[in-house]
């Protein structure tokens, strides 16, 4: 190598080694409200997608968790399903034609036909379970901590898992996903912030803030924390929520100011 060359490369690599590649500072978004919807006061959110024109949420606690299929317009539950009252469930996710749902401490992950919601089979994993999405190949699966877990979908075996950090900072407490455009965007629980992760890398690409969402007067009947994302790819639009909200939101993502 040359003295030239060398004069050049080694300030390059300080510079890389410092800041860590262009991922390792995360860009900063907002949510801009596009339109709210009325949204089940009753409904403790902890799953959200949109598919063919429909939205579907996963509720929990004991005694009161379900599976729905709701009119985007009115907020009425069109179809419900029940869960026996010792399961708490968590996560929810379409795979082809059928419905995925997590349980929270219970070990146990259940399919339905998603037009019918006819269990169709169970299946267990290890630890807890909170979010759920699918990326087209895999199911992906948060569990309360920094780590995104990937199954088959067929198996629903664990096939790998990645760290999800912001820099060198592990991310903790993701909680429900959704698979947006190639990232997987999580709600982190207790904040009113998703973080847009590389789901091979696991780095935080970006930081969505949603605070604002609701008045004051709201959040003091009885809200619960920030949780559900939806994607609908069709029309390109985001919709977010979260337990027991008057509202659900569509929201457009942009830069923050």
């Amino acid at each position: 190598m040359s003295a030239r060359a060398a004069a050049i490369l080694v300030p390059c690599l300080l510079w890389t080694l410092a800041c860590g590649g262009s991922e390792a500072v995360p860009k900063r978004w907002a949510c801009e409200v596009v339109r709210s919807y009325p949204h089940d006061r009753d409904a403790f959110t902890q799953g959200l997608f949109f598919i063919d024109g429909q939205l579907f949420e996963g509720t929990g606690l004991n005694g009161r968790s379900s599976i729905r299929q709701v009119n985007l317009e009115t907020g009425e539950v069109v179809r419900r399903f029940a869960m026996p009252d010792e399961y708490f469930g968590e996560g929810i996710a379409p795979w082809q034609n059928a419905l995925v749902q997590l349980t929270w401490q219970n070990r146990t992950g259940f399919v339905y036909d998603r037009a019918s919601f006819r269990l169709t089979g169970r299946f267990s994993y290890n630890g807890e379970g909170w979010g759920l999405t699918a990326n087209g190949k895999e199911l992906v699966m948060s569990d309360g901590s920094a780590y995104l877990r990937f199954l088959n979908p067929v198996t629903f075996s664990e096939t790998r898992r990645v760290a999800v950090v912001d820099g060198d900072q592990p991310v903790r407490y993701l909680n429900e996903l959704e698979y947006v455009k190639g990232e997987v965007w999580a709600n982190v629980w207790q904040t009113e912030s998703v973080a847009r992760i590389n789901p091979e890398s696991g780095r935080v690409t970006g930081w969505i803030d949603c605070g604002g969402l609701l008045t004051p007067e709201e959040r003091q009947s009885g809200v619960d924390v920030f949780n559900g994302i939806a994607y609908d790819a069709a029309g390109d639009r985001i919709f977010v929520t979260g337990k027991n909200w008057p509202k659900l939101y569509e929201v457009k993502v942009v830069p923050a100011k």
